[in-house]
């Protein structure tokens, strides 16, 4: 039906060479990123190694624009950042993949080793998350197309805030009901957010730039999503030791003390406490990238060199 009844809006361009270039900057940048932040939380290298890690990635990152800026087929047209509702939804959804990635980690730790389910327990007991994904999600896609954007953005990324809040409450005496309220919570969040979110990047750009707008919230959401959990690990080692981690994690609570077991538990709060701040802030550039009507059409104008 797709190949029979879709049409192409623009001309594409064809035949454009690869950014070798920007691609090789683009790995050294998150890569080392990547590395520096494994290897601070796992505790395997000194303070040192960690810097040179991080210096490298900026490095990486300033080569990286550095070649896009002058290449003239570049991975990454850096002139869409250019179109404030195209950046701001970038960044909020950056911030966004930060907060949520490792949730599920978070979530089967917890059931797992707080509240000794079995693996295949946890991961039943974690699909009320989903379930609430899939019931929002279209639902704030249609409604966005209708009365814009910014409502359903901003009220999922409060509610994913929320969420990340009250599973920082959480310890082994929480009941399930309650823990139920706060994933569907999160699933509704993460399903208003993401499809009005989409929708406004895609939109803000001219047709012929689409398949690039595409990449670019693609990369940033996978960057967002794997810093997401390496960060997650790395600010669980802020409370709890990397070895009584990895030791609880191998063997459960089983032959650990129970003041160890509560401080395992204490890291995993602590870490929900960080990622809800850190999708608090999303919501400013989602917010700061302003409204647009359906009679608003993007132009290419908004986006060639002066």
């Amino acid at each position: 039906w797709a190949h029979f009844r879709l049409r192409e809006m623009a001309k594409l361009e064809r035949g454009a060479p690869i950014d070798w270039g920007g691609f090789v900057a683009f790995t050294v940048f998150i890569l080392s990123l990547l590395l520096a932040l494994t290897v601070a939380a796992y505790g395997v290298s000194e303070a040192a190694t960690i810097a040179g890690l991080l210096v490298l990635s900026a490095a990486g990152l300033s080569a990286f624009v550095f070649l896009e800026r002058r290449h003239p087929h570049p991975l990454l047209d850096l002139k869409l950042l250019r179109i404030r509702e195209f950046t701001g939804g970038l960044l909020a959804q950056m911030l966004n993949a930060i907060a949520f990635g490792a949730v599920l980690l978070l979530l089967s730790l917890y059931f797992q080793l707080v509240l000794d389910k079995k693996p295949l327990e946890a991961g039943l007991l974690i699909i009320p998350t989903d379930i609430a994904t899939l019931a929002a999600g279209p639902l704030s896609g249609r409604l966005s197309d209708k009365y814009g954007h910014l409502p359903f953005t901003t009220t999922g990324l409060a509610l994913t805030s929320l969420s990340l809040f009250l599973f920082s409450t959480t310890d082994a005496s929480t009941p399930y009901p309650l823990l139920v309220v706060y994933m569907m919570l999160l699933g509704a969040g993460l399903g208003f957010f993401a499809s009005p979110n989409i929708s406004s990047i895609m939109g803000s750009v001219p047709p012929v730039r689409r398949g690039i707008a595409s990449g670019f919230r693609a990369t940033f959401f996978n960057v967002g999503y794997t810093i997401s959990l390496n960060l997650a690990i790395l600010i669980t080692t802020f409370t709890v030791p990397y070895a009584l981690v990895t030791q609880i994690i191998r063997s459960g609570c089983n032959g650990i003390s129970a003041a160890d077991c509560i401080l395992f538990a204490q890291g995993l709060k602590t870490t929900y406490l960080w990622l809800a701040g850190l999708n608090t802030l999303a919501i400013l550039p989602s917010m700061l990238r302003g409204r647009r009507t359906n009679a608003q059409k993007p132009t290419l104008s908004l986006i060639v060199d002066p």
